[in-house]
């Protein structure tokens, strides 16, 4: 049955004197919800999942697996990971060549007491789950890696886990076969109602994944919130460029009204959404996501300019543009099959004030 992670005030050093590579990190993953860590490498979030499986031993806080504190060490307490009853799938597949699909699957279940009839229940169980059934006494060299993954998933819910843990699953197949497990990811740990915690540097994938997203910098946890949250309102600057927030504009706060500020940049005035406060006078750093400019604005609109084009690249689904605007050139995606404006020519360009962010210029 699946049970609720709670993480509290977790802390984790090397080496004496280094960086923590986790700093102060607390979070609870609710029984049944899916929370996806974010961040670049040496961010974290790897530490920060090998801690609650017991590969690393944390150097302060505690973790709790449902009723179970498995990690305080304050309190000299750390439950072995094979008592923890939780499932891992790592990134490299870690079939067993030498086995059947079946084989590979019931595996774990070896170890464990149980009557053959409810061990065949469980093998059934997950082979479905995860759509291999009809490959069971398949030899896994002969599956793709796609359908090893699957093998590698199975494995991990067939002894059904309190809890799962994922680290970057996907980062060895290629581009389409990720893209095509990842969107049955989700639907696979849903189905089998377990409470996940899933580690990845892929932003797409964090967002198709995860019920919540916990971005990550540097070992500290700077903001977890739903995929729409952390896209739209996004709490620092590092947080919106991490999710694709390329275009940055320096300004100061000339004007505020409740959480929105007006910004004097180089090339004009733009109203934008203060996560933050922040006063009058400010120096700020302003981020735009290519895709939240709306190209050919009418009239009457907020925040409304004109753009030059200074180049095009056709990318097929899509045009990205770069513009020549606020006295600085910004990157624009205009999502559609045809490129509608030329290099050279000029555009009305809007950016609705709420999907354009003010923090504070000290931060990076």
């Amino acid at each position: 049955m699946s049970a609720e992670l709670g993480i509290s005030h977790l802390d984790k050093v090397f080496t004496a004197g280094a960086r923590p590579a986790v700093k102060d990190v607390s979070f609870t993953v609710a029984a049944g919800e899916i929370v996806v860590l974010l961040g670049p490498s040496g961010c974290g979030k790897t530490t920060t999942l090998r801690c609650v499986a017991g590969l690393e031993h944390p150097t302060g806080g505690e973790i709790r697996i449902g009723d179970t504190l498995v990690s305080a060490p304050q309190r000299g307490i750390l439950v072995p990971p094979r008592l923890r009853n939780i499932g891992m799938v790592f990134q490299s597949y870690a079939v067993w060549p030498h086995m059947t699909v079946r084989q590979n699957v019931a595996y774990p279940l070896k170890t464990r007491r149980m009557s053959a009839a409810e061990m065949d229940r469980r093998i059934e169980a997950a082979l479905d789950l995860v759509g291999l059934h009809e490959y069971a006494s398949r030899s896994v060299v002969t599956l793709s890696g796609g359908q090893m993954q699957r093998v590698a998933l199975a494995r991990a819910v067939v002894y059904e886990p309190q809890l799962l843990l994922l680290d970057e699953p996907l980062s060895n197949l290629d581009a389409l076969l990720r893209i095509r497990l990842r969107d049955d990811l989700r639907k696979i740990v849903k189905a089998a109602g377990l409470t996940a915690l899933y580690v990845t540097h892929d932003q797409a994938e964090a967002v198709v994944l995860g019920d919540r997203i916990g971005v990550m910098r540097e070992g500290v946890m700077l903001q977890l919130a739903a995929p729409q949250e952390i896209y739209n309102r996004p709490s620092d600057l590092f947080v919106a460029g991490f999710t694709g927030a390329s275009n940055v504009l320096d300004g100061k706060v000339v004007a505020r009204e409740a959480d929105i500020a007006t910004v004097e940049t180089a090339g004009g005035r733009i109203a934008a959404l203060m996560p933050r406060e922040l006063a009058v006078g400010s120096g700020v750093k302003v981020a735009l996501r290519p895709e939240n400019l709306e190209l050919g604005a009418p009239d009457g609109v907020a925040n409304r300019f004109l753009a030059r084009v200074t180049d095009r690249r056709y990318q097929g689904t899509q045009t990205a543009y770069s513009l020549g605007m606020l006295g600085a050139e910004i990157e624009a995606v205009e999502f559609g099959t045809a490129a509608r404006y030329e290099v050279g020519t000029d555009v009305a360009v809007a950016i609705p004030p709420d999907r354009c962010w003010a923090y504070a210029a000290a931060e990076t």
